[in-house]
């Protein structure tokens, strides 16, 4: 008898339902269907989307169970419906094509998946209505919330803000409603007059109520500047709270991972702040007299008008490619004028965050040093492409004797016979199951390891094609923008560095460059002008070239 690697697949959309553990339901079903399929549990590889949206095929765990099948560690997965696969009809069929072309039988519980043009139909028309219904719901909930917010409904308020306590509709009879709570509401009154009447800053604001022995709503002894900064942007205070200030946008690209965050984000959207025309007012409680809010406004764009550094947007070079090698955290350009210009770690802002305790005590860096050290790498990367093939050759490179893919599948296949073989003599009783379960997890473990072996193999021989048409590509490239490099301004040299650099580690000593090379297909001829190679290309390959310590 053959062994079958069996996996299952489950996922919930929200972080409530995730955080609530409603997906345990859904794992109950699947594994009561494996088990009764005569699978043992222990032996089925599990991946679990918690607070994922359906909407998009970036999630970790669906991105694990796609590379286990395409190496062909599985042969069957079973999933609860096909809208918890995606919710988007051409995902379903996409996922479910992909599967089955890598030889894996997807098994969904609500419905058979037959090969007959009817099962395929029934198939289909499930994965409609399912992205329908999704259209139907989020239109229907759109459109309910928007003509609760216009008749001035409180109850469609996400939640209420510092200085306020929401009622329910259950809670406080009739209507949901704010309610001041005075302890909150003083404070709120005192943040206003401070920055309406004494001109005070945000940082200054957060120094008064640490002084003052205030704490957040979350019992924090220090204040963030964006809380501050979100309580004096609020129009609720005066008595005008606004529905519909944010818009959702599809995620764009990222220089780098957030720190402690998944590599996926959980919601494919984020959100960005609609215009003011666009706002619905719902009527609450006011604690502030709008003169004084208009005031605080007025006092806030000064504020910005008369900052040392008041443009937004790429203000220094390595801006969002620094990361401190210590704690993890960013590392952030700090100007008091022209000539005191550092970049700082996040983590050794033990004034404004982390409660006063500083986290890191890794130093400053001078801003025009490093940025010198790290232009001074891409260039010679430039000038030198075969750096990065040699970089990456060298890390191929294995202390034991290399496997040829055809003796390894060899290998594998006296391995699967072997355990088939076990399997049945464990049947037979032949031997008891002390020595059967020894016997077996030993051979499963070697028939993990030379898949390991097999998949490595098979990247690194996809990785060299595919490092040598980057190198082409590379090179160029390099070649175009080469003699330009000396003379290049701030913004060209900023979207080189965010096209090559993927980060940038500062340790006590040195500092790391370690590059991300994109085909960089359609690159222009270097002209002086702003380039945005940022957007360029497809799903890109990262190789982590890491450059020699500079030492600052």
């Amino acid at each position: 008898m053959n062994e079958r690697q069996v996996a299952l697949y489950a996922r919930v959309s929200s972080e409530q339902q995730a955080e609530a553990k409603t997906i345990a339901s859904q794992l109950d079903e699947i594994r009561d269907r494996i088990a009764a399929d005569g699978i043992d549990l222990a032996t089925v590889l599990e991946f679990v989307d918690e607070g994922y949206s359906g909407s998009t095929l970036v999630r970790p765990a669906l991105e694990r169970l796609r590379d286990v099948a395409a190496a062909g560690g599985m042969d069957r997965v079973y999933v609860h419906c096909p809208d918890r696969l995606a919710r988007n009809y051409a995902y379903q069929v996409l996922l479910v094509e992909e599967l089955t072309h890598q030889g894996v039988e997807v098994i969904f519980l609500n419905r058979p998946l037959g090969q007959t043009p009817e099962d395929q139909l029934l198939l289909q028309v499930q994965g409609v209505i399912a992205e329908y219904e999704r259209a139907k719901f989020l239109e229907r909930s759109r459109r309910g919330k928007r003509h609760a917010a216009q008749e001035g409904r409180v109850g469609i308020l996400c939640h209420a803000p510092y200085g306020y306590r929401y009622v329910s509709k259950q809670g406080g009879g009739g209507e949901a409603r704010y309610e001041i709570v005075w302890d909150e509401a003083r404070v709120v009154q005192q943040v206003y007059t401070w920055v309406g009447q004494d001109r005070c800053s945000i940082n200054e604001v957060c120094r008064r109520l640490h002084q003052a022995g205030i704490r957040t709503r979350t019992g924090k002894d220090y204040w963030d500047h964006k809380t501050v900064w979100d309580m004096l942007k609020n129009p609720a205070y005066k008595g005008e709270a606004a529905w519909g200030k944010t818009r959702w946008v599809p995620n764009g690209p990222r220089l780098r991972v957030p720190r402690n965050k998944p590599a996926q984000p959980r919601r494919p959207f984020w959100g960005k702040d609609a215009p003011k025309e666009e706002w619905i007012i719902i009527p609450v409680p006011a604690l502030i007299d709008p003169a004084i809010f208009d005031a605080v406004q007025e006092q806030l764009e000064e504020n910005r008008r008369r900052a040392r550094i008041p443009q937004k947007g790429s203000r220094y070079l390595l801006q969002g490619v620094l990361v401190c090698a210590q704690c993890g955290y960013a590392y952030h350009g700090c100007t008091n004028d022209e000539r005191n210009a550092y970049y700082r770690c996040s983590g050794s802002m033990h004034h404004t965050r982390f409660g006063g305790k500083r986290h890191c005590w890794n130093r400053e860096l001078r801003m025009d040093e490093t940025d010198m050290v790290v232009w001074q790498e891409v260039c010679h990367l430039l000038e030198e492409p075969e750096r990065l093939a040699q970089e990456y050759r060298r890390r191929l490179q294995a202390p034991q004797k290399p496997h040829e893919p055809e003796g390894l599948d060899a290998q594998m296949g006296k391995l699967r016979r072997g355990i088939a073989r076990l399997i049945d003599s464990y049947a037979e009783g032949f031997i008891d199951k002390q020595e059967f379960e020894s016997r077996v997890t030993r051979m499963r473990e070697r028939l993990h390891h030379l898949e390991e072996q097999l998949q490595r193999l098979k990247e690194e021989a996809a990785g060299e094609d595919e490092l040598r048409a980057i190198l082409e590509r590379l090179e160029t490239f390099a070649a175009r923008v080469n003699e330009g490099l000396s003379d290049a301004d701030f913004q060209t040299r900023r979207e080189i560095i965010r096209a090559l650099v993927k980060r940038v580690e500062i340790d006590e000593q040195q500092i790391r460059v370690v590059f991300r090379i994109s085909p960089l297909a359609s690159a222009p001829p270097f002209d002086g002008a702003s380039l945005n190679l940022h957007h360029w290309g497809r799903r890109v390959l990262e190789i982590p070239f890491q450059s020699h310590g500079r030492t600052l």
